[in-house]
């Protein structure tokens, strides 16, 4: 998979990308089939990409740089795959209240900003909370840095795991109640 030099972009490690998809698959690897998927903060479109190669029905590839959105578009064809998603060149609030008044409802929602961006982690979740995008079922995803803490609880999201790795952790909430 392709990258780009000069942005600020960082791809989910190998790694940190297969046990994100182990915890959620949880010995069921037909877990994830026919789900949707936000992909935030795209960058390279890895984790969305490795969603739709474990069944994911539709993945929402958001990504505010047309450089990088151009790259997702370059990933996903040199891999072959030309159905499943849309590329959305635009900023993730932006796109939740989108998709959210347009009737999508998201089984999982990746969000990854640039460690630097920490108010995005903030925001995002926020418009998540208070979207109609997500399923009681839901599941949100945020990747940071380990030194890094998210807030715990936004709206009527609350964090249930925090798993770290490397300079990497990944925090999952889900809607309380």
């Amino acid at each position: 998979m392709r990258s780009l030099r000069g942005l600020d972009l960082r791809p989910t490690a190998d790694r940190l990308r297969e046990t994100l998809f182990d915890v959620l698959t949880a010995g069921n690897p037909a877990a994830l089939e026919g789900t949707v998927w936000l992909d935030l903060f795209a960058g390279t479109g890895a984790v969305g990409i490795e969603s739709l190669s474990r069944g994911a029905e539709k993945v929402y590839f958001v990504e505010a740089s047309a450089r990088a959105g151009a790259l997702i578009e370059s990933n996903l064809q040199s891999l072959g795959i030309m159905s499943g998603f849309q590329i959305v060149k635009q900023d993730a609030v932006r796109t939740i209240h989108g998709l959210s008044g347009n009737g999508v409802r998201a089984g999982f929602v990746f969000l990854d900003p640039p460690y630097r961006m920490q108010q995005a982690y903030a925001n995002t979740l926020e418009a998540l909370s208070a979207s109609h995008i997500l399923k009681p079922s839901s599941i949100v995803i945020a990747e940071h840095h380990k030194k890094f803490d998210p807030p715990a609880e936004v709206g009527s999201l609350r964090r249930y795991r925090l798993l770290q790795q490397g300079d990497a952790a990944l925090s999952f909430y889900r809607l309380a109640g």
